[in-house]
């Protein structure tokens, strides 16, 4: 998902109230649900399980992406399902209901329903961790919230001796006294306001409100159509009615509204008013969803909280978050606690998404998982569910399986797919590497591989009607030409005609993991044909382009470039579209960049399958590693982009593991720390999150392949228990200091014995075992021999160990 620049207002590090705890898993306590909703971060800091499908939180008028952002903004209502770190429009915040102590004179039609008209400002405590969140109303009443799997749970409490007052359009009305009569009042809208139907009802002996809506994806294309049945407990019903637009009345139980097309959808919805309640001035509502049907989400909400426990539901919520993060344990002996506290906040957004929506598919049946919010492939290839496959095998076996299945019935895996419809395709089609670095580390658990080979060769080989939504586009240039040209000429299908750099690397490297397939299930000939068109990166290169930044030539020659149909290349600034020049031109749109959410100096470096050859091209190992330098130091690069990930370990393979761990400790905690604004970009579903857990592990993967890239934890020792072998693999440091001045590598010994290369396979995790690392407080030998770092592969189907250094 596409990313925007930050302007960060301040670095300083929030500390932990509580002191380190060393004796036991501790991950729990560590987690800030807050960092990240603050300058774009997006992330949703309300109350989930762990790959939940019901989100419970407060949306506000400002920075919505994930509901809620701490921009002191106005809030609106509390909506049941959320996503996390979107960088488009809003997504979710469905049927969002809204809580006021009473109405002036009793009258309820002197009470506020629109959102402009209701929007209260907030008090001064927000509470966030994993299972729960609450904030004070500046009406005085405390909101609280706690989820199961499909239902959202929320305690008010209303001040005793109630005043009303709003936010209207000319500011703050003054409060007036009213009796304690808490209304409730449910909206037919989600956040991005794309309701094209609704449909509500009251009961008015209980006050259950039931209904559906049909709304539009945020990044998507389609509609979909979410059901819900929200219940209350505390006080008799006074009153039960419908409202739309400003007014509501009593005489009416049910309503149906359509949008006109036009405008945004008129609001309405349904209220419940309650006598004055029977004790601790409390309203518990408990609010059911399904994609299924109203008396689905019925049934959810009376079988997971039959008893309105709200106690008993966080409990049971905390438990399922101790559960997940306990996995992973780290030593956090005489470090500050914010790096505890910045890693386990990461592992914890590496879990929000995506959503489990087992059971739910409004779309088929079928007897395999089904998981929601894939948001989007191309942001989370890189690092999202190599920290699911790590953490939570079952949970990335489930994915993998939904990935399929997909393809089954729509005929192509997707790229990116949010509520249950196409996401737009930003690049390649990344469910390949997904689909091969799973299978790589032994995501096989009831999983139809031979149908997934089926479904990664139909995106290499069939274009679809649409390619801006799944597959490929430009495959017959592809497959003549081994490029996409700038001005391709393509009948098979449509799509947007710009990215022709960007979708040609990353199509060569889709090719390269197809390839991996290939092998492993006894295609020789696919595998030849893969690795073959793996090598197409270089058709996309001028040796001969030069880069001036800001004026001044940089002194280094060759960079992708456009290339037309003729062979001829074209011209895009290197630059183009880094934070340094034009920084937000090169996105989903048709303005003819060739780049997509980054420049040509950055793409040029995506050469995941043969860093030897990319080495070699550029001049040699001595050469790269200053222009690596350069694309770090220069302000080039945006660590808040995904694409940004690799190059911070892409020293590795010109043999200076030493300059990669250099690199992960000045991005963390400069750009990644405890602030609330303390991500480097939009979350993009735990993108950012799963980045920095897995780097302050010291297992940073290569995306697609079975590599890690070895530096030093952030801790003096990391054990990672495998839920599959049940089998615990530890990295500890030795000479760990907690100042960060031994950063360095020294020596390893893997189970005893001297260990000199520079990463890792899965392997490590699968069996256990201990990984010993001597640090100190300079660069050594280790793993800088072409032999130590991981292996390229070049397109005649050579595995490659190493390059001639020093050049």
């Amino acid at each position: 998902m596409g990313t925007r620049l930050l302007v960060f207002t301040s670095l300083l590090l929030r500390t932990l109230a509580q002191a380190p705890d060393t004796s036991l898993p501790n991950g729990y306590k560590y987690v800030d649900p807050l960092i990240g909703t603050a300058n774009g971060g997006h992330v949703f800091p309300g109350a989930t399980l762990p790959f939940g499908m019901a989100k419970a939180g407060a949306d506000c008028t400002g920075d919505n992406q994930g509901g809620f952002a701490s921009d002191g903004s106005n809030i609106v209502g509390f909506s049941h399902m959320h996503d996390s770190g979107t960088g488009g429009s809003p997504s979710l915040g469905l049927f969002p209901i809204f809580p006021q102590s009473g109405c002036p004179q009793g009258d309820i039609n002197a009470c506020k329903f629109t959102q402009q008209d209701r929007q209260i400002g907030r008090g001064s405590k927000v509470a966030a961790r994993p299972g729960y969140f609450s904030l004070d109303l500046a009406s005085g009443i405390t909101a609280e919230m706690t989820v199961t799997n499909h239902t959202s749970m929320y305690r008010f409490t209303f001040p005793s001796n109630p005043t009303y007052s709003y936010y209207g359009p000319n500011g703050t009305v003054p409060s007036t006294p009213v009796t304690l009569n808490p209304v409730m009042l449910l909206e037919l809208i989600d956040l991005p306001s794309s309701r094209s139907f609704g449909f509500i009802n009251v009961d008015p002996s209980t006050g259950r409100m039931t209904g559906n809506g049909t709304f539009n994806p945020s990044f998507g294309v389609g509609s979909y159509k979410a059901y819900f049945c929200a219940d209350w407990k505390g006080a008799s019903i006074r009153s039960t009615g419908i409202w739309s637009n400003n007014r509501a009345g009593s005489s009416a139980m049910s309503m149906i509204t359509l949008a006109d097309g036009v405008d945004s959808p008129l609001p309405a919805g349904a209220y419940v008013q309650f006598n004055t309640p029977s004790s601790n001035d409390q309203i518990l509502a408990r609010v059911g969803m399904s994609f299924i049907s109203s008396e689905r989400a019925c049934s959810n909400a009376e079988n997971e909280i039959p008893g309105f426990d709200f106690d008993g539901t966080l409990g049971a919520a905390e438990q399922a978050w101790k559960n997940r993060l306990n996995t992973v344990h780290v030593n956090v002996t005489g470090v500050d606690s914010s790096f505890a506290k910045i890693f386990y906040s990461g592992v914890y957004r590496g879990m929000i998404s995506p959503q489990d929506y087992t059971g739910e598919n409004q779309l088929w049946s079928s007897s395999e998982p089904y998981y929601d919010s894939i948001y989007c492939g191309w942001d989370s290839f890189r690092s999202i569910h190599q920290l699911i496959t790590l953490l939570d095998p079952e949970t990335q076996t489930n994915i993998v399986r939904t990935l399929i299945d997909v393809y089954r019935h729509e005929g192509w895996l997707p790229d990116c797919r949010m509520s249950f419809c196409k996401g737009y395709t930003q690049g390649g089609s990344n469910a390949d590497i997904i689909l091969t670095d799973s299978y790589l580390k032994g995501i096989k658990n009831g999983v139809d591989w031979p149908t997934a080979y089926k479904a990664v060769l139909a995106d290499a080989e069939k274009e679809p009607p649409n390619w801006d939504i799944e597959g490929r586009g430009g495959l017959q240039s592809w497959k003549t030409l081994h490029y996409i040209p700038t001005d391709d000429y393509d009948v098979l299908g449509t799509g947007t005609h710009t990215r022709s750099i960007s979708r040609t690397v990353e199509y060569a490297y889709d090719d390269f993991c197809i390839a991996q397939l290939a092998q492993t299930f006894g295609a020789p000939g696919d595998y030849q044909k893969y690795l073959s068109r793996s090598g197409n990166w270089k058709n996309m290169f001028n040796p001969k382009q030069t880069s001036t930044v800001n004026g001044a030539d940089t002194g280094f020659t060759g960079f992708l470039q456009p290339r037309y149909l003729n062979g001829t290349f074209g011209f895009q600034d290197p630059a183009f579209c880094s934070p340094l020049l034009n920084f937000t031109s090169c996105y989903l749109d048709p303005a003819g960049h060739e780049t997509y959410e980054g420049s040509a100096w950055m793409y040029t470096f995506f050469v995941p399958q043969n860093m030897a050859n990319l080495i070699s091209t550029l001049g040699g190992a001595t050469t790269f590693v200053k222009r690596l330098d350069y694309l770090h130091e220069s302000g080039l690069l945006y660590i808040g982009d995904e694409q940004a990930f690799l190059p911070v370990y892409q020293y590795h393979y010109a043999g200076r593991p030493g300059k990669s761990a250099a690199r992960i400790h000045a991005y963390i905690p400069s750009q990644f720390n405890t602030s609330l604004s303390g991500i480097a970009g939009n979350d993009d579903s735990g993108a950012m999150g799963s980045f920095v857990a897995l780097s302050m592990m010291g297992i940073f993967p290569n995306p697609g392949q079975n590599v890690y890239f070895i530096t030093p934890p952030f801790f003096s020792s990391v054990a990672i228990t495998n839920k599959q072998t049940g089998k615990t693999a530890t990295i500890k440091n030795t000479n760990f200091d907690a100042a960060y001045k031994n950063i360095y590598i020294q020596s390893a010994a893997l189970n005893g014995k001297a260990y000199n290369k520079n990463w890792l396979t899965h392997e490590f995790f699968l069996e256990g075992g201990i990984l010993e690392l001597v640090l100190g407080p300079t660069e050594s030998a280790w793993g800088t021999r072409m032999e130590d770092v991981p292996p390229s592969y070049d397109a005649g189907g050579a595995k490659v160990a190493g390059m001639e250094f020093g050049n």
